[in-house]
């Protein structure tokens, strides 16, 4: 018989709820949400070149960069992008961060909406973020929002010439679309 354990209620009783649990889910106005598993290749490779690209760069002295398996905290409750990077020197024992300098989500057919929509809006709305990437899985395409240098948001920058690198101004790095996609879908470059 499999008895179900009582629902958490807060972002933090979701937290410990979840540690330790198979399967991938997200805490979003107070509700369980059961999320996808079993990703692509090509989101399995966007996602360990872009933590690869982002670590060389930026290093892991200042920054912690990780994956889909340490949270954000948002106003709506628990979010787990797929790449991610803060600031180093927060508590190791932490399961969400407040603070994430950099949120990266990989589209899928079923995140496209959430993506684009509520998990976009959430992001946005945390202080500390300076740019906001949803990548595209089968063609060299990244959304970029990035903080203007008045601290605002405006309407995201399509990337998609694998000859000109998506800067990250905020963290001052470029990414190489090219080397990202190679392998998954033609770049002319």
């Amino acid at each position: 018989m499999n008895i179900q354990d009582k629902w958490p209620t807060t972002p933090d009783e979701f937290l410990r709820w979840n540690q330790g649990r198979e399967g991938k889910r997200e805490f979003v106005h107070g509700r369980v949400v059961e999320l996808m598993i079993n990703v692509t290749r090509n989101h399995a490779n966007l996602a360990n070149r872009l933590l690869f690209a982002l670590t060389s760069q930026l290093g892991t002295d200042q920054y912690m960069i990780g994956s889909a398996d340490f949270g954000v905290r948002t106003a709506s409750g628990i979010r787990f992008p797929d790449v991610i990077v803060e600031a180093a020197g927060g508590d190791g024992k932490a399961l969400a961060t407040a603070e994430p300098l950099l949120v990266a989500e990989i589209l899928s057919p079923a995140s496209m909406r959430d993506d684009f929509g509520p998990k976009a809006d959430e992001y946005l709305a945390i202080a500390s973020l300076e740019h906001y990437l949803v990548i595209a899985q089968d063609t060299p395409r990244i959304w970029l929002w990035a903080r203007d240098d008045e601290g605002r948001f405006g309407e995201p920058v399509i990337c998609d010439d694998p000859k000109t690198p998506v800067e990250l101004d905020g963290l001052g790095v470029g990414l190489d679309l090219a080397a990202l996609y190679k392998g998954i879908a033609e770049t002319q470059g």
